[in-house]
């Protein structure tokens, strides 16, 4: 599998990184799987089927400077910082279910290779000790499949708790502590720090590393401008 590389190490809001998916499976036209990770400022990303402000509690976010974004990809809402990664995965495949048990695989098995047990479900999630530490989602374009998720290493938990209104059915009661039991964190199973993983992991899942271009940066930002269009991110699905 191939690493993709970014010219420069700059900060990029999220959108950038969901343009830079898209434009690997229409542009890049490589020989192999390719694969990413990313850190963003506080963001909370919701689904393509997801009504905005159902899911988001938008003033909290407006209030702590926390961005908003809608991706491609189904599934539900989720809160991001720089105390997670995010992971992207590449393929030639339009089919769902093989495509999501190979990924699932190489994340559990890249855990594992690193000392942390992890497990998968059928809902697409990666558990450690039957708690959540990752969950993931798909989307596809012609020829190609895209899935992305999140890797909690650590988080700041009133963020994720406020930030996102999950349904009553997720919760028993509200609050930090319903949460946190529902979830758990890669810094409460590893000595290893978040920079240690994010290495192993791309040492483990890639065999060789492709470096973006400037051109490239340009035609991901100008992709990544459908993704900040305010219609693109509060109109109804």
């Amino acid at each position: 599998m191939v690493y993709l590389l970014l010219p420069t190490t700059e900060p990029r809001r999220l959108s950038f990184y969901l343009a830079m998916e898209e434009f690997a499976a229409r542009q890049l036209r490589l020989d192999d799987d390719m694969f990413f990770l990313w850190q963003v400022s506080p963001s909370v990303i919701f689904g393509r089927n997801q009504i905005i402000q159902q899911e988001v509690n938008l003033d909290y976010c407006r209030a702590h400077d926390i961005s908003f974004f809608r991706r491609k990809s189904g599934g539900g809402c989720v809160y991001a910082d720089q105390s997670n990664v995010m992971l992207s995965y590449i393929t030639r495949s339009d089919e769902v279910v093989g495509t999501f048990a190979r990924y699932m695989q190489m994340v559990t098995q890249a855990l594992s290779a690193l000392g942390i047990a992890a497990t998968t479900t059928e809902h697409n999630d990666v558990l450690i000790d039957g708690r959540k530490v990752s969950g993931n989602a798909f989307y596809h374009l012609p020829g190609y499949s895209i899935v992305h998720g999140t890797l909690l290493y650590d988080t700041d938990m009133q963020h994720m708790l406020h930030a996102i209104t999950p349904p009553p059915s997720k919760l028993e009661a509200h609050g930090v502590k319903s949460v946190r039991q529902r979830i758990t964190l890669l810094k409460d199973h590893t000595s290893l720090s978040l920079d240690a993983i994010k290495s192993g992991l791309q040492k483990h899942l890639c065999e060789r590393e492709y470096h973006l271009s400037a051109a490239d940066v340009t035609a991901i930002e100008q992709l990544e401008r459908e993704y900040l269009n305010p219609d693109f991110i509060f109109g109804n699905p």
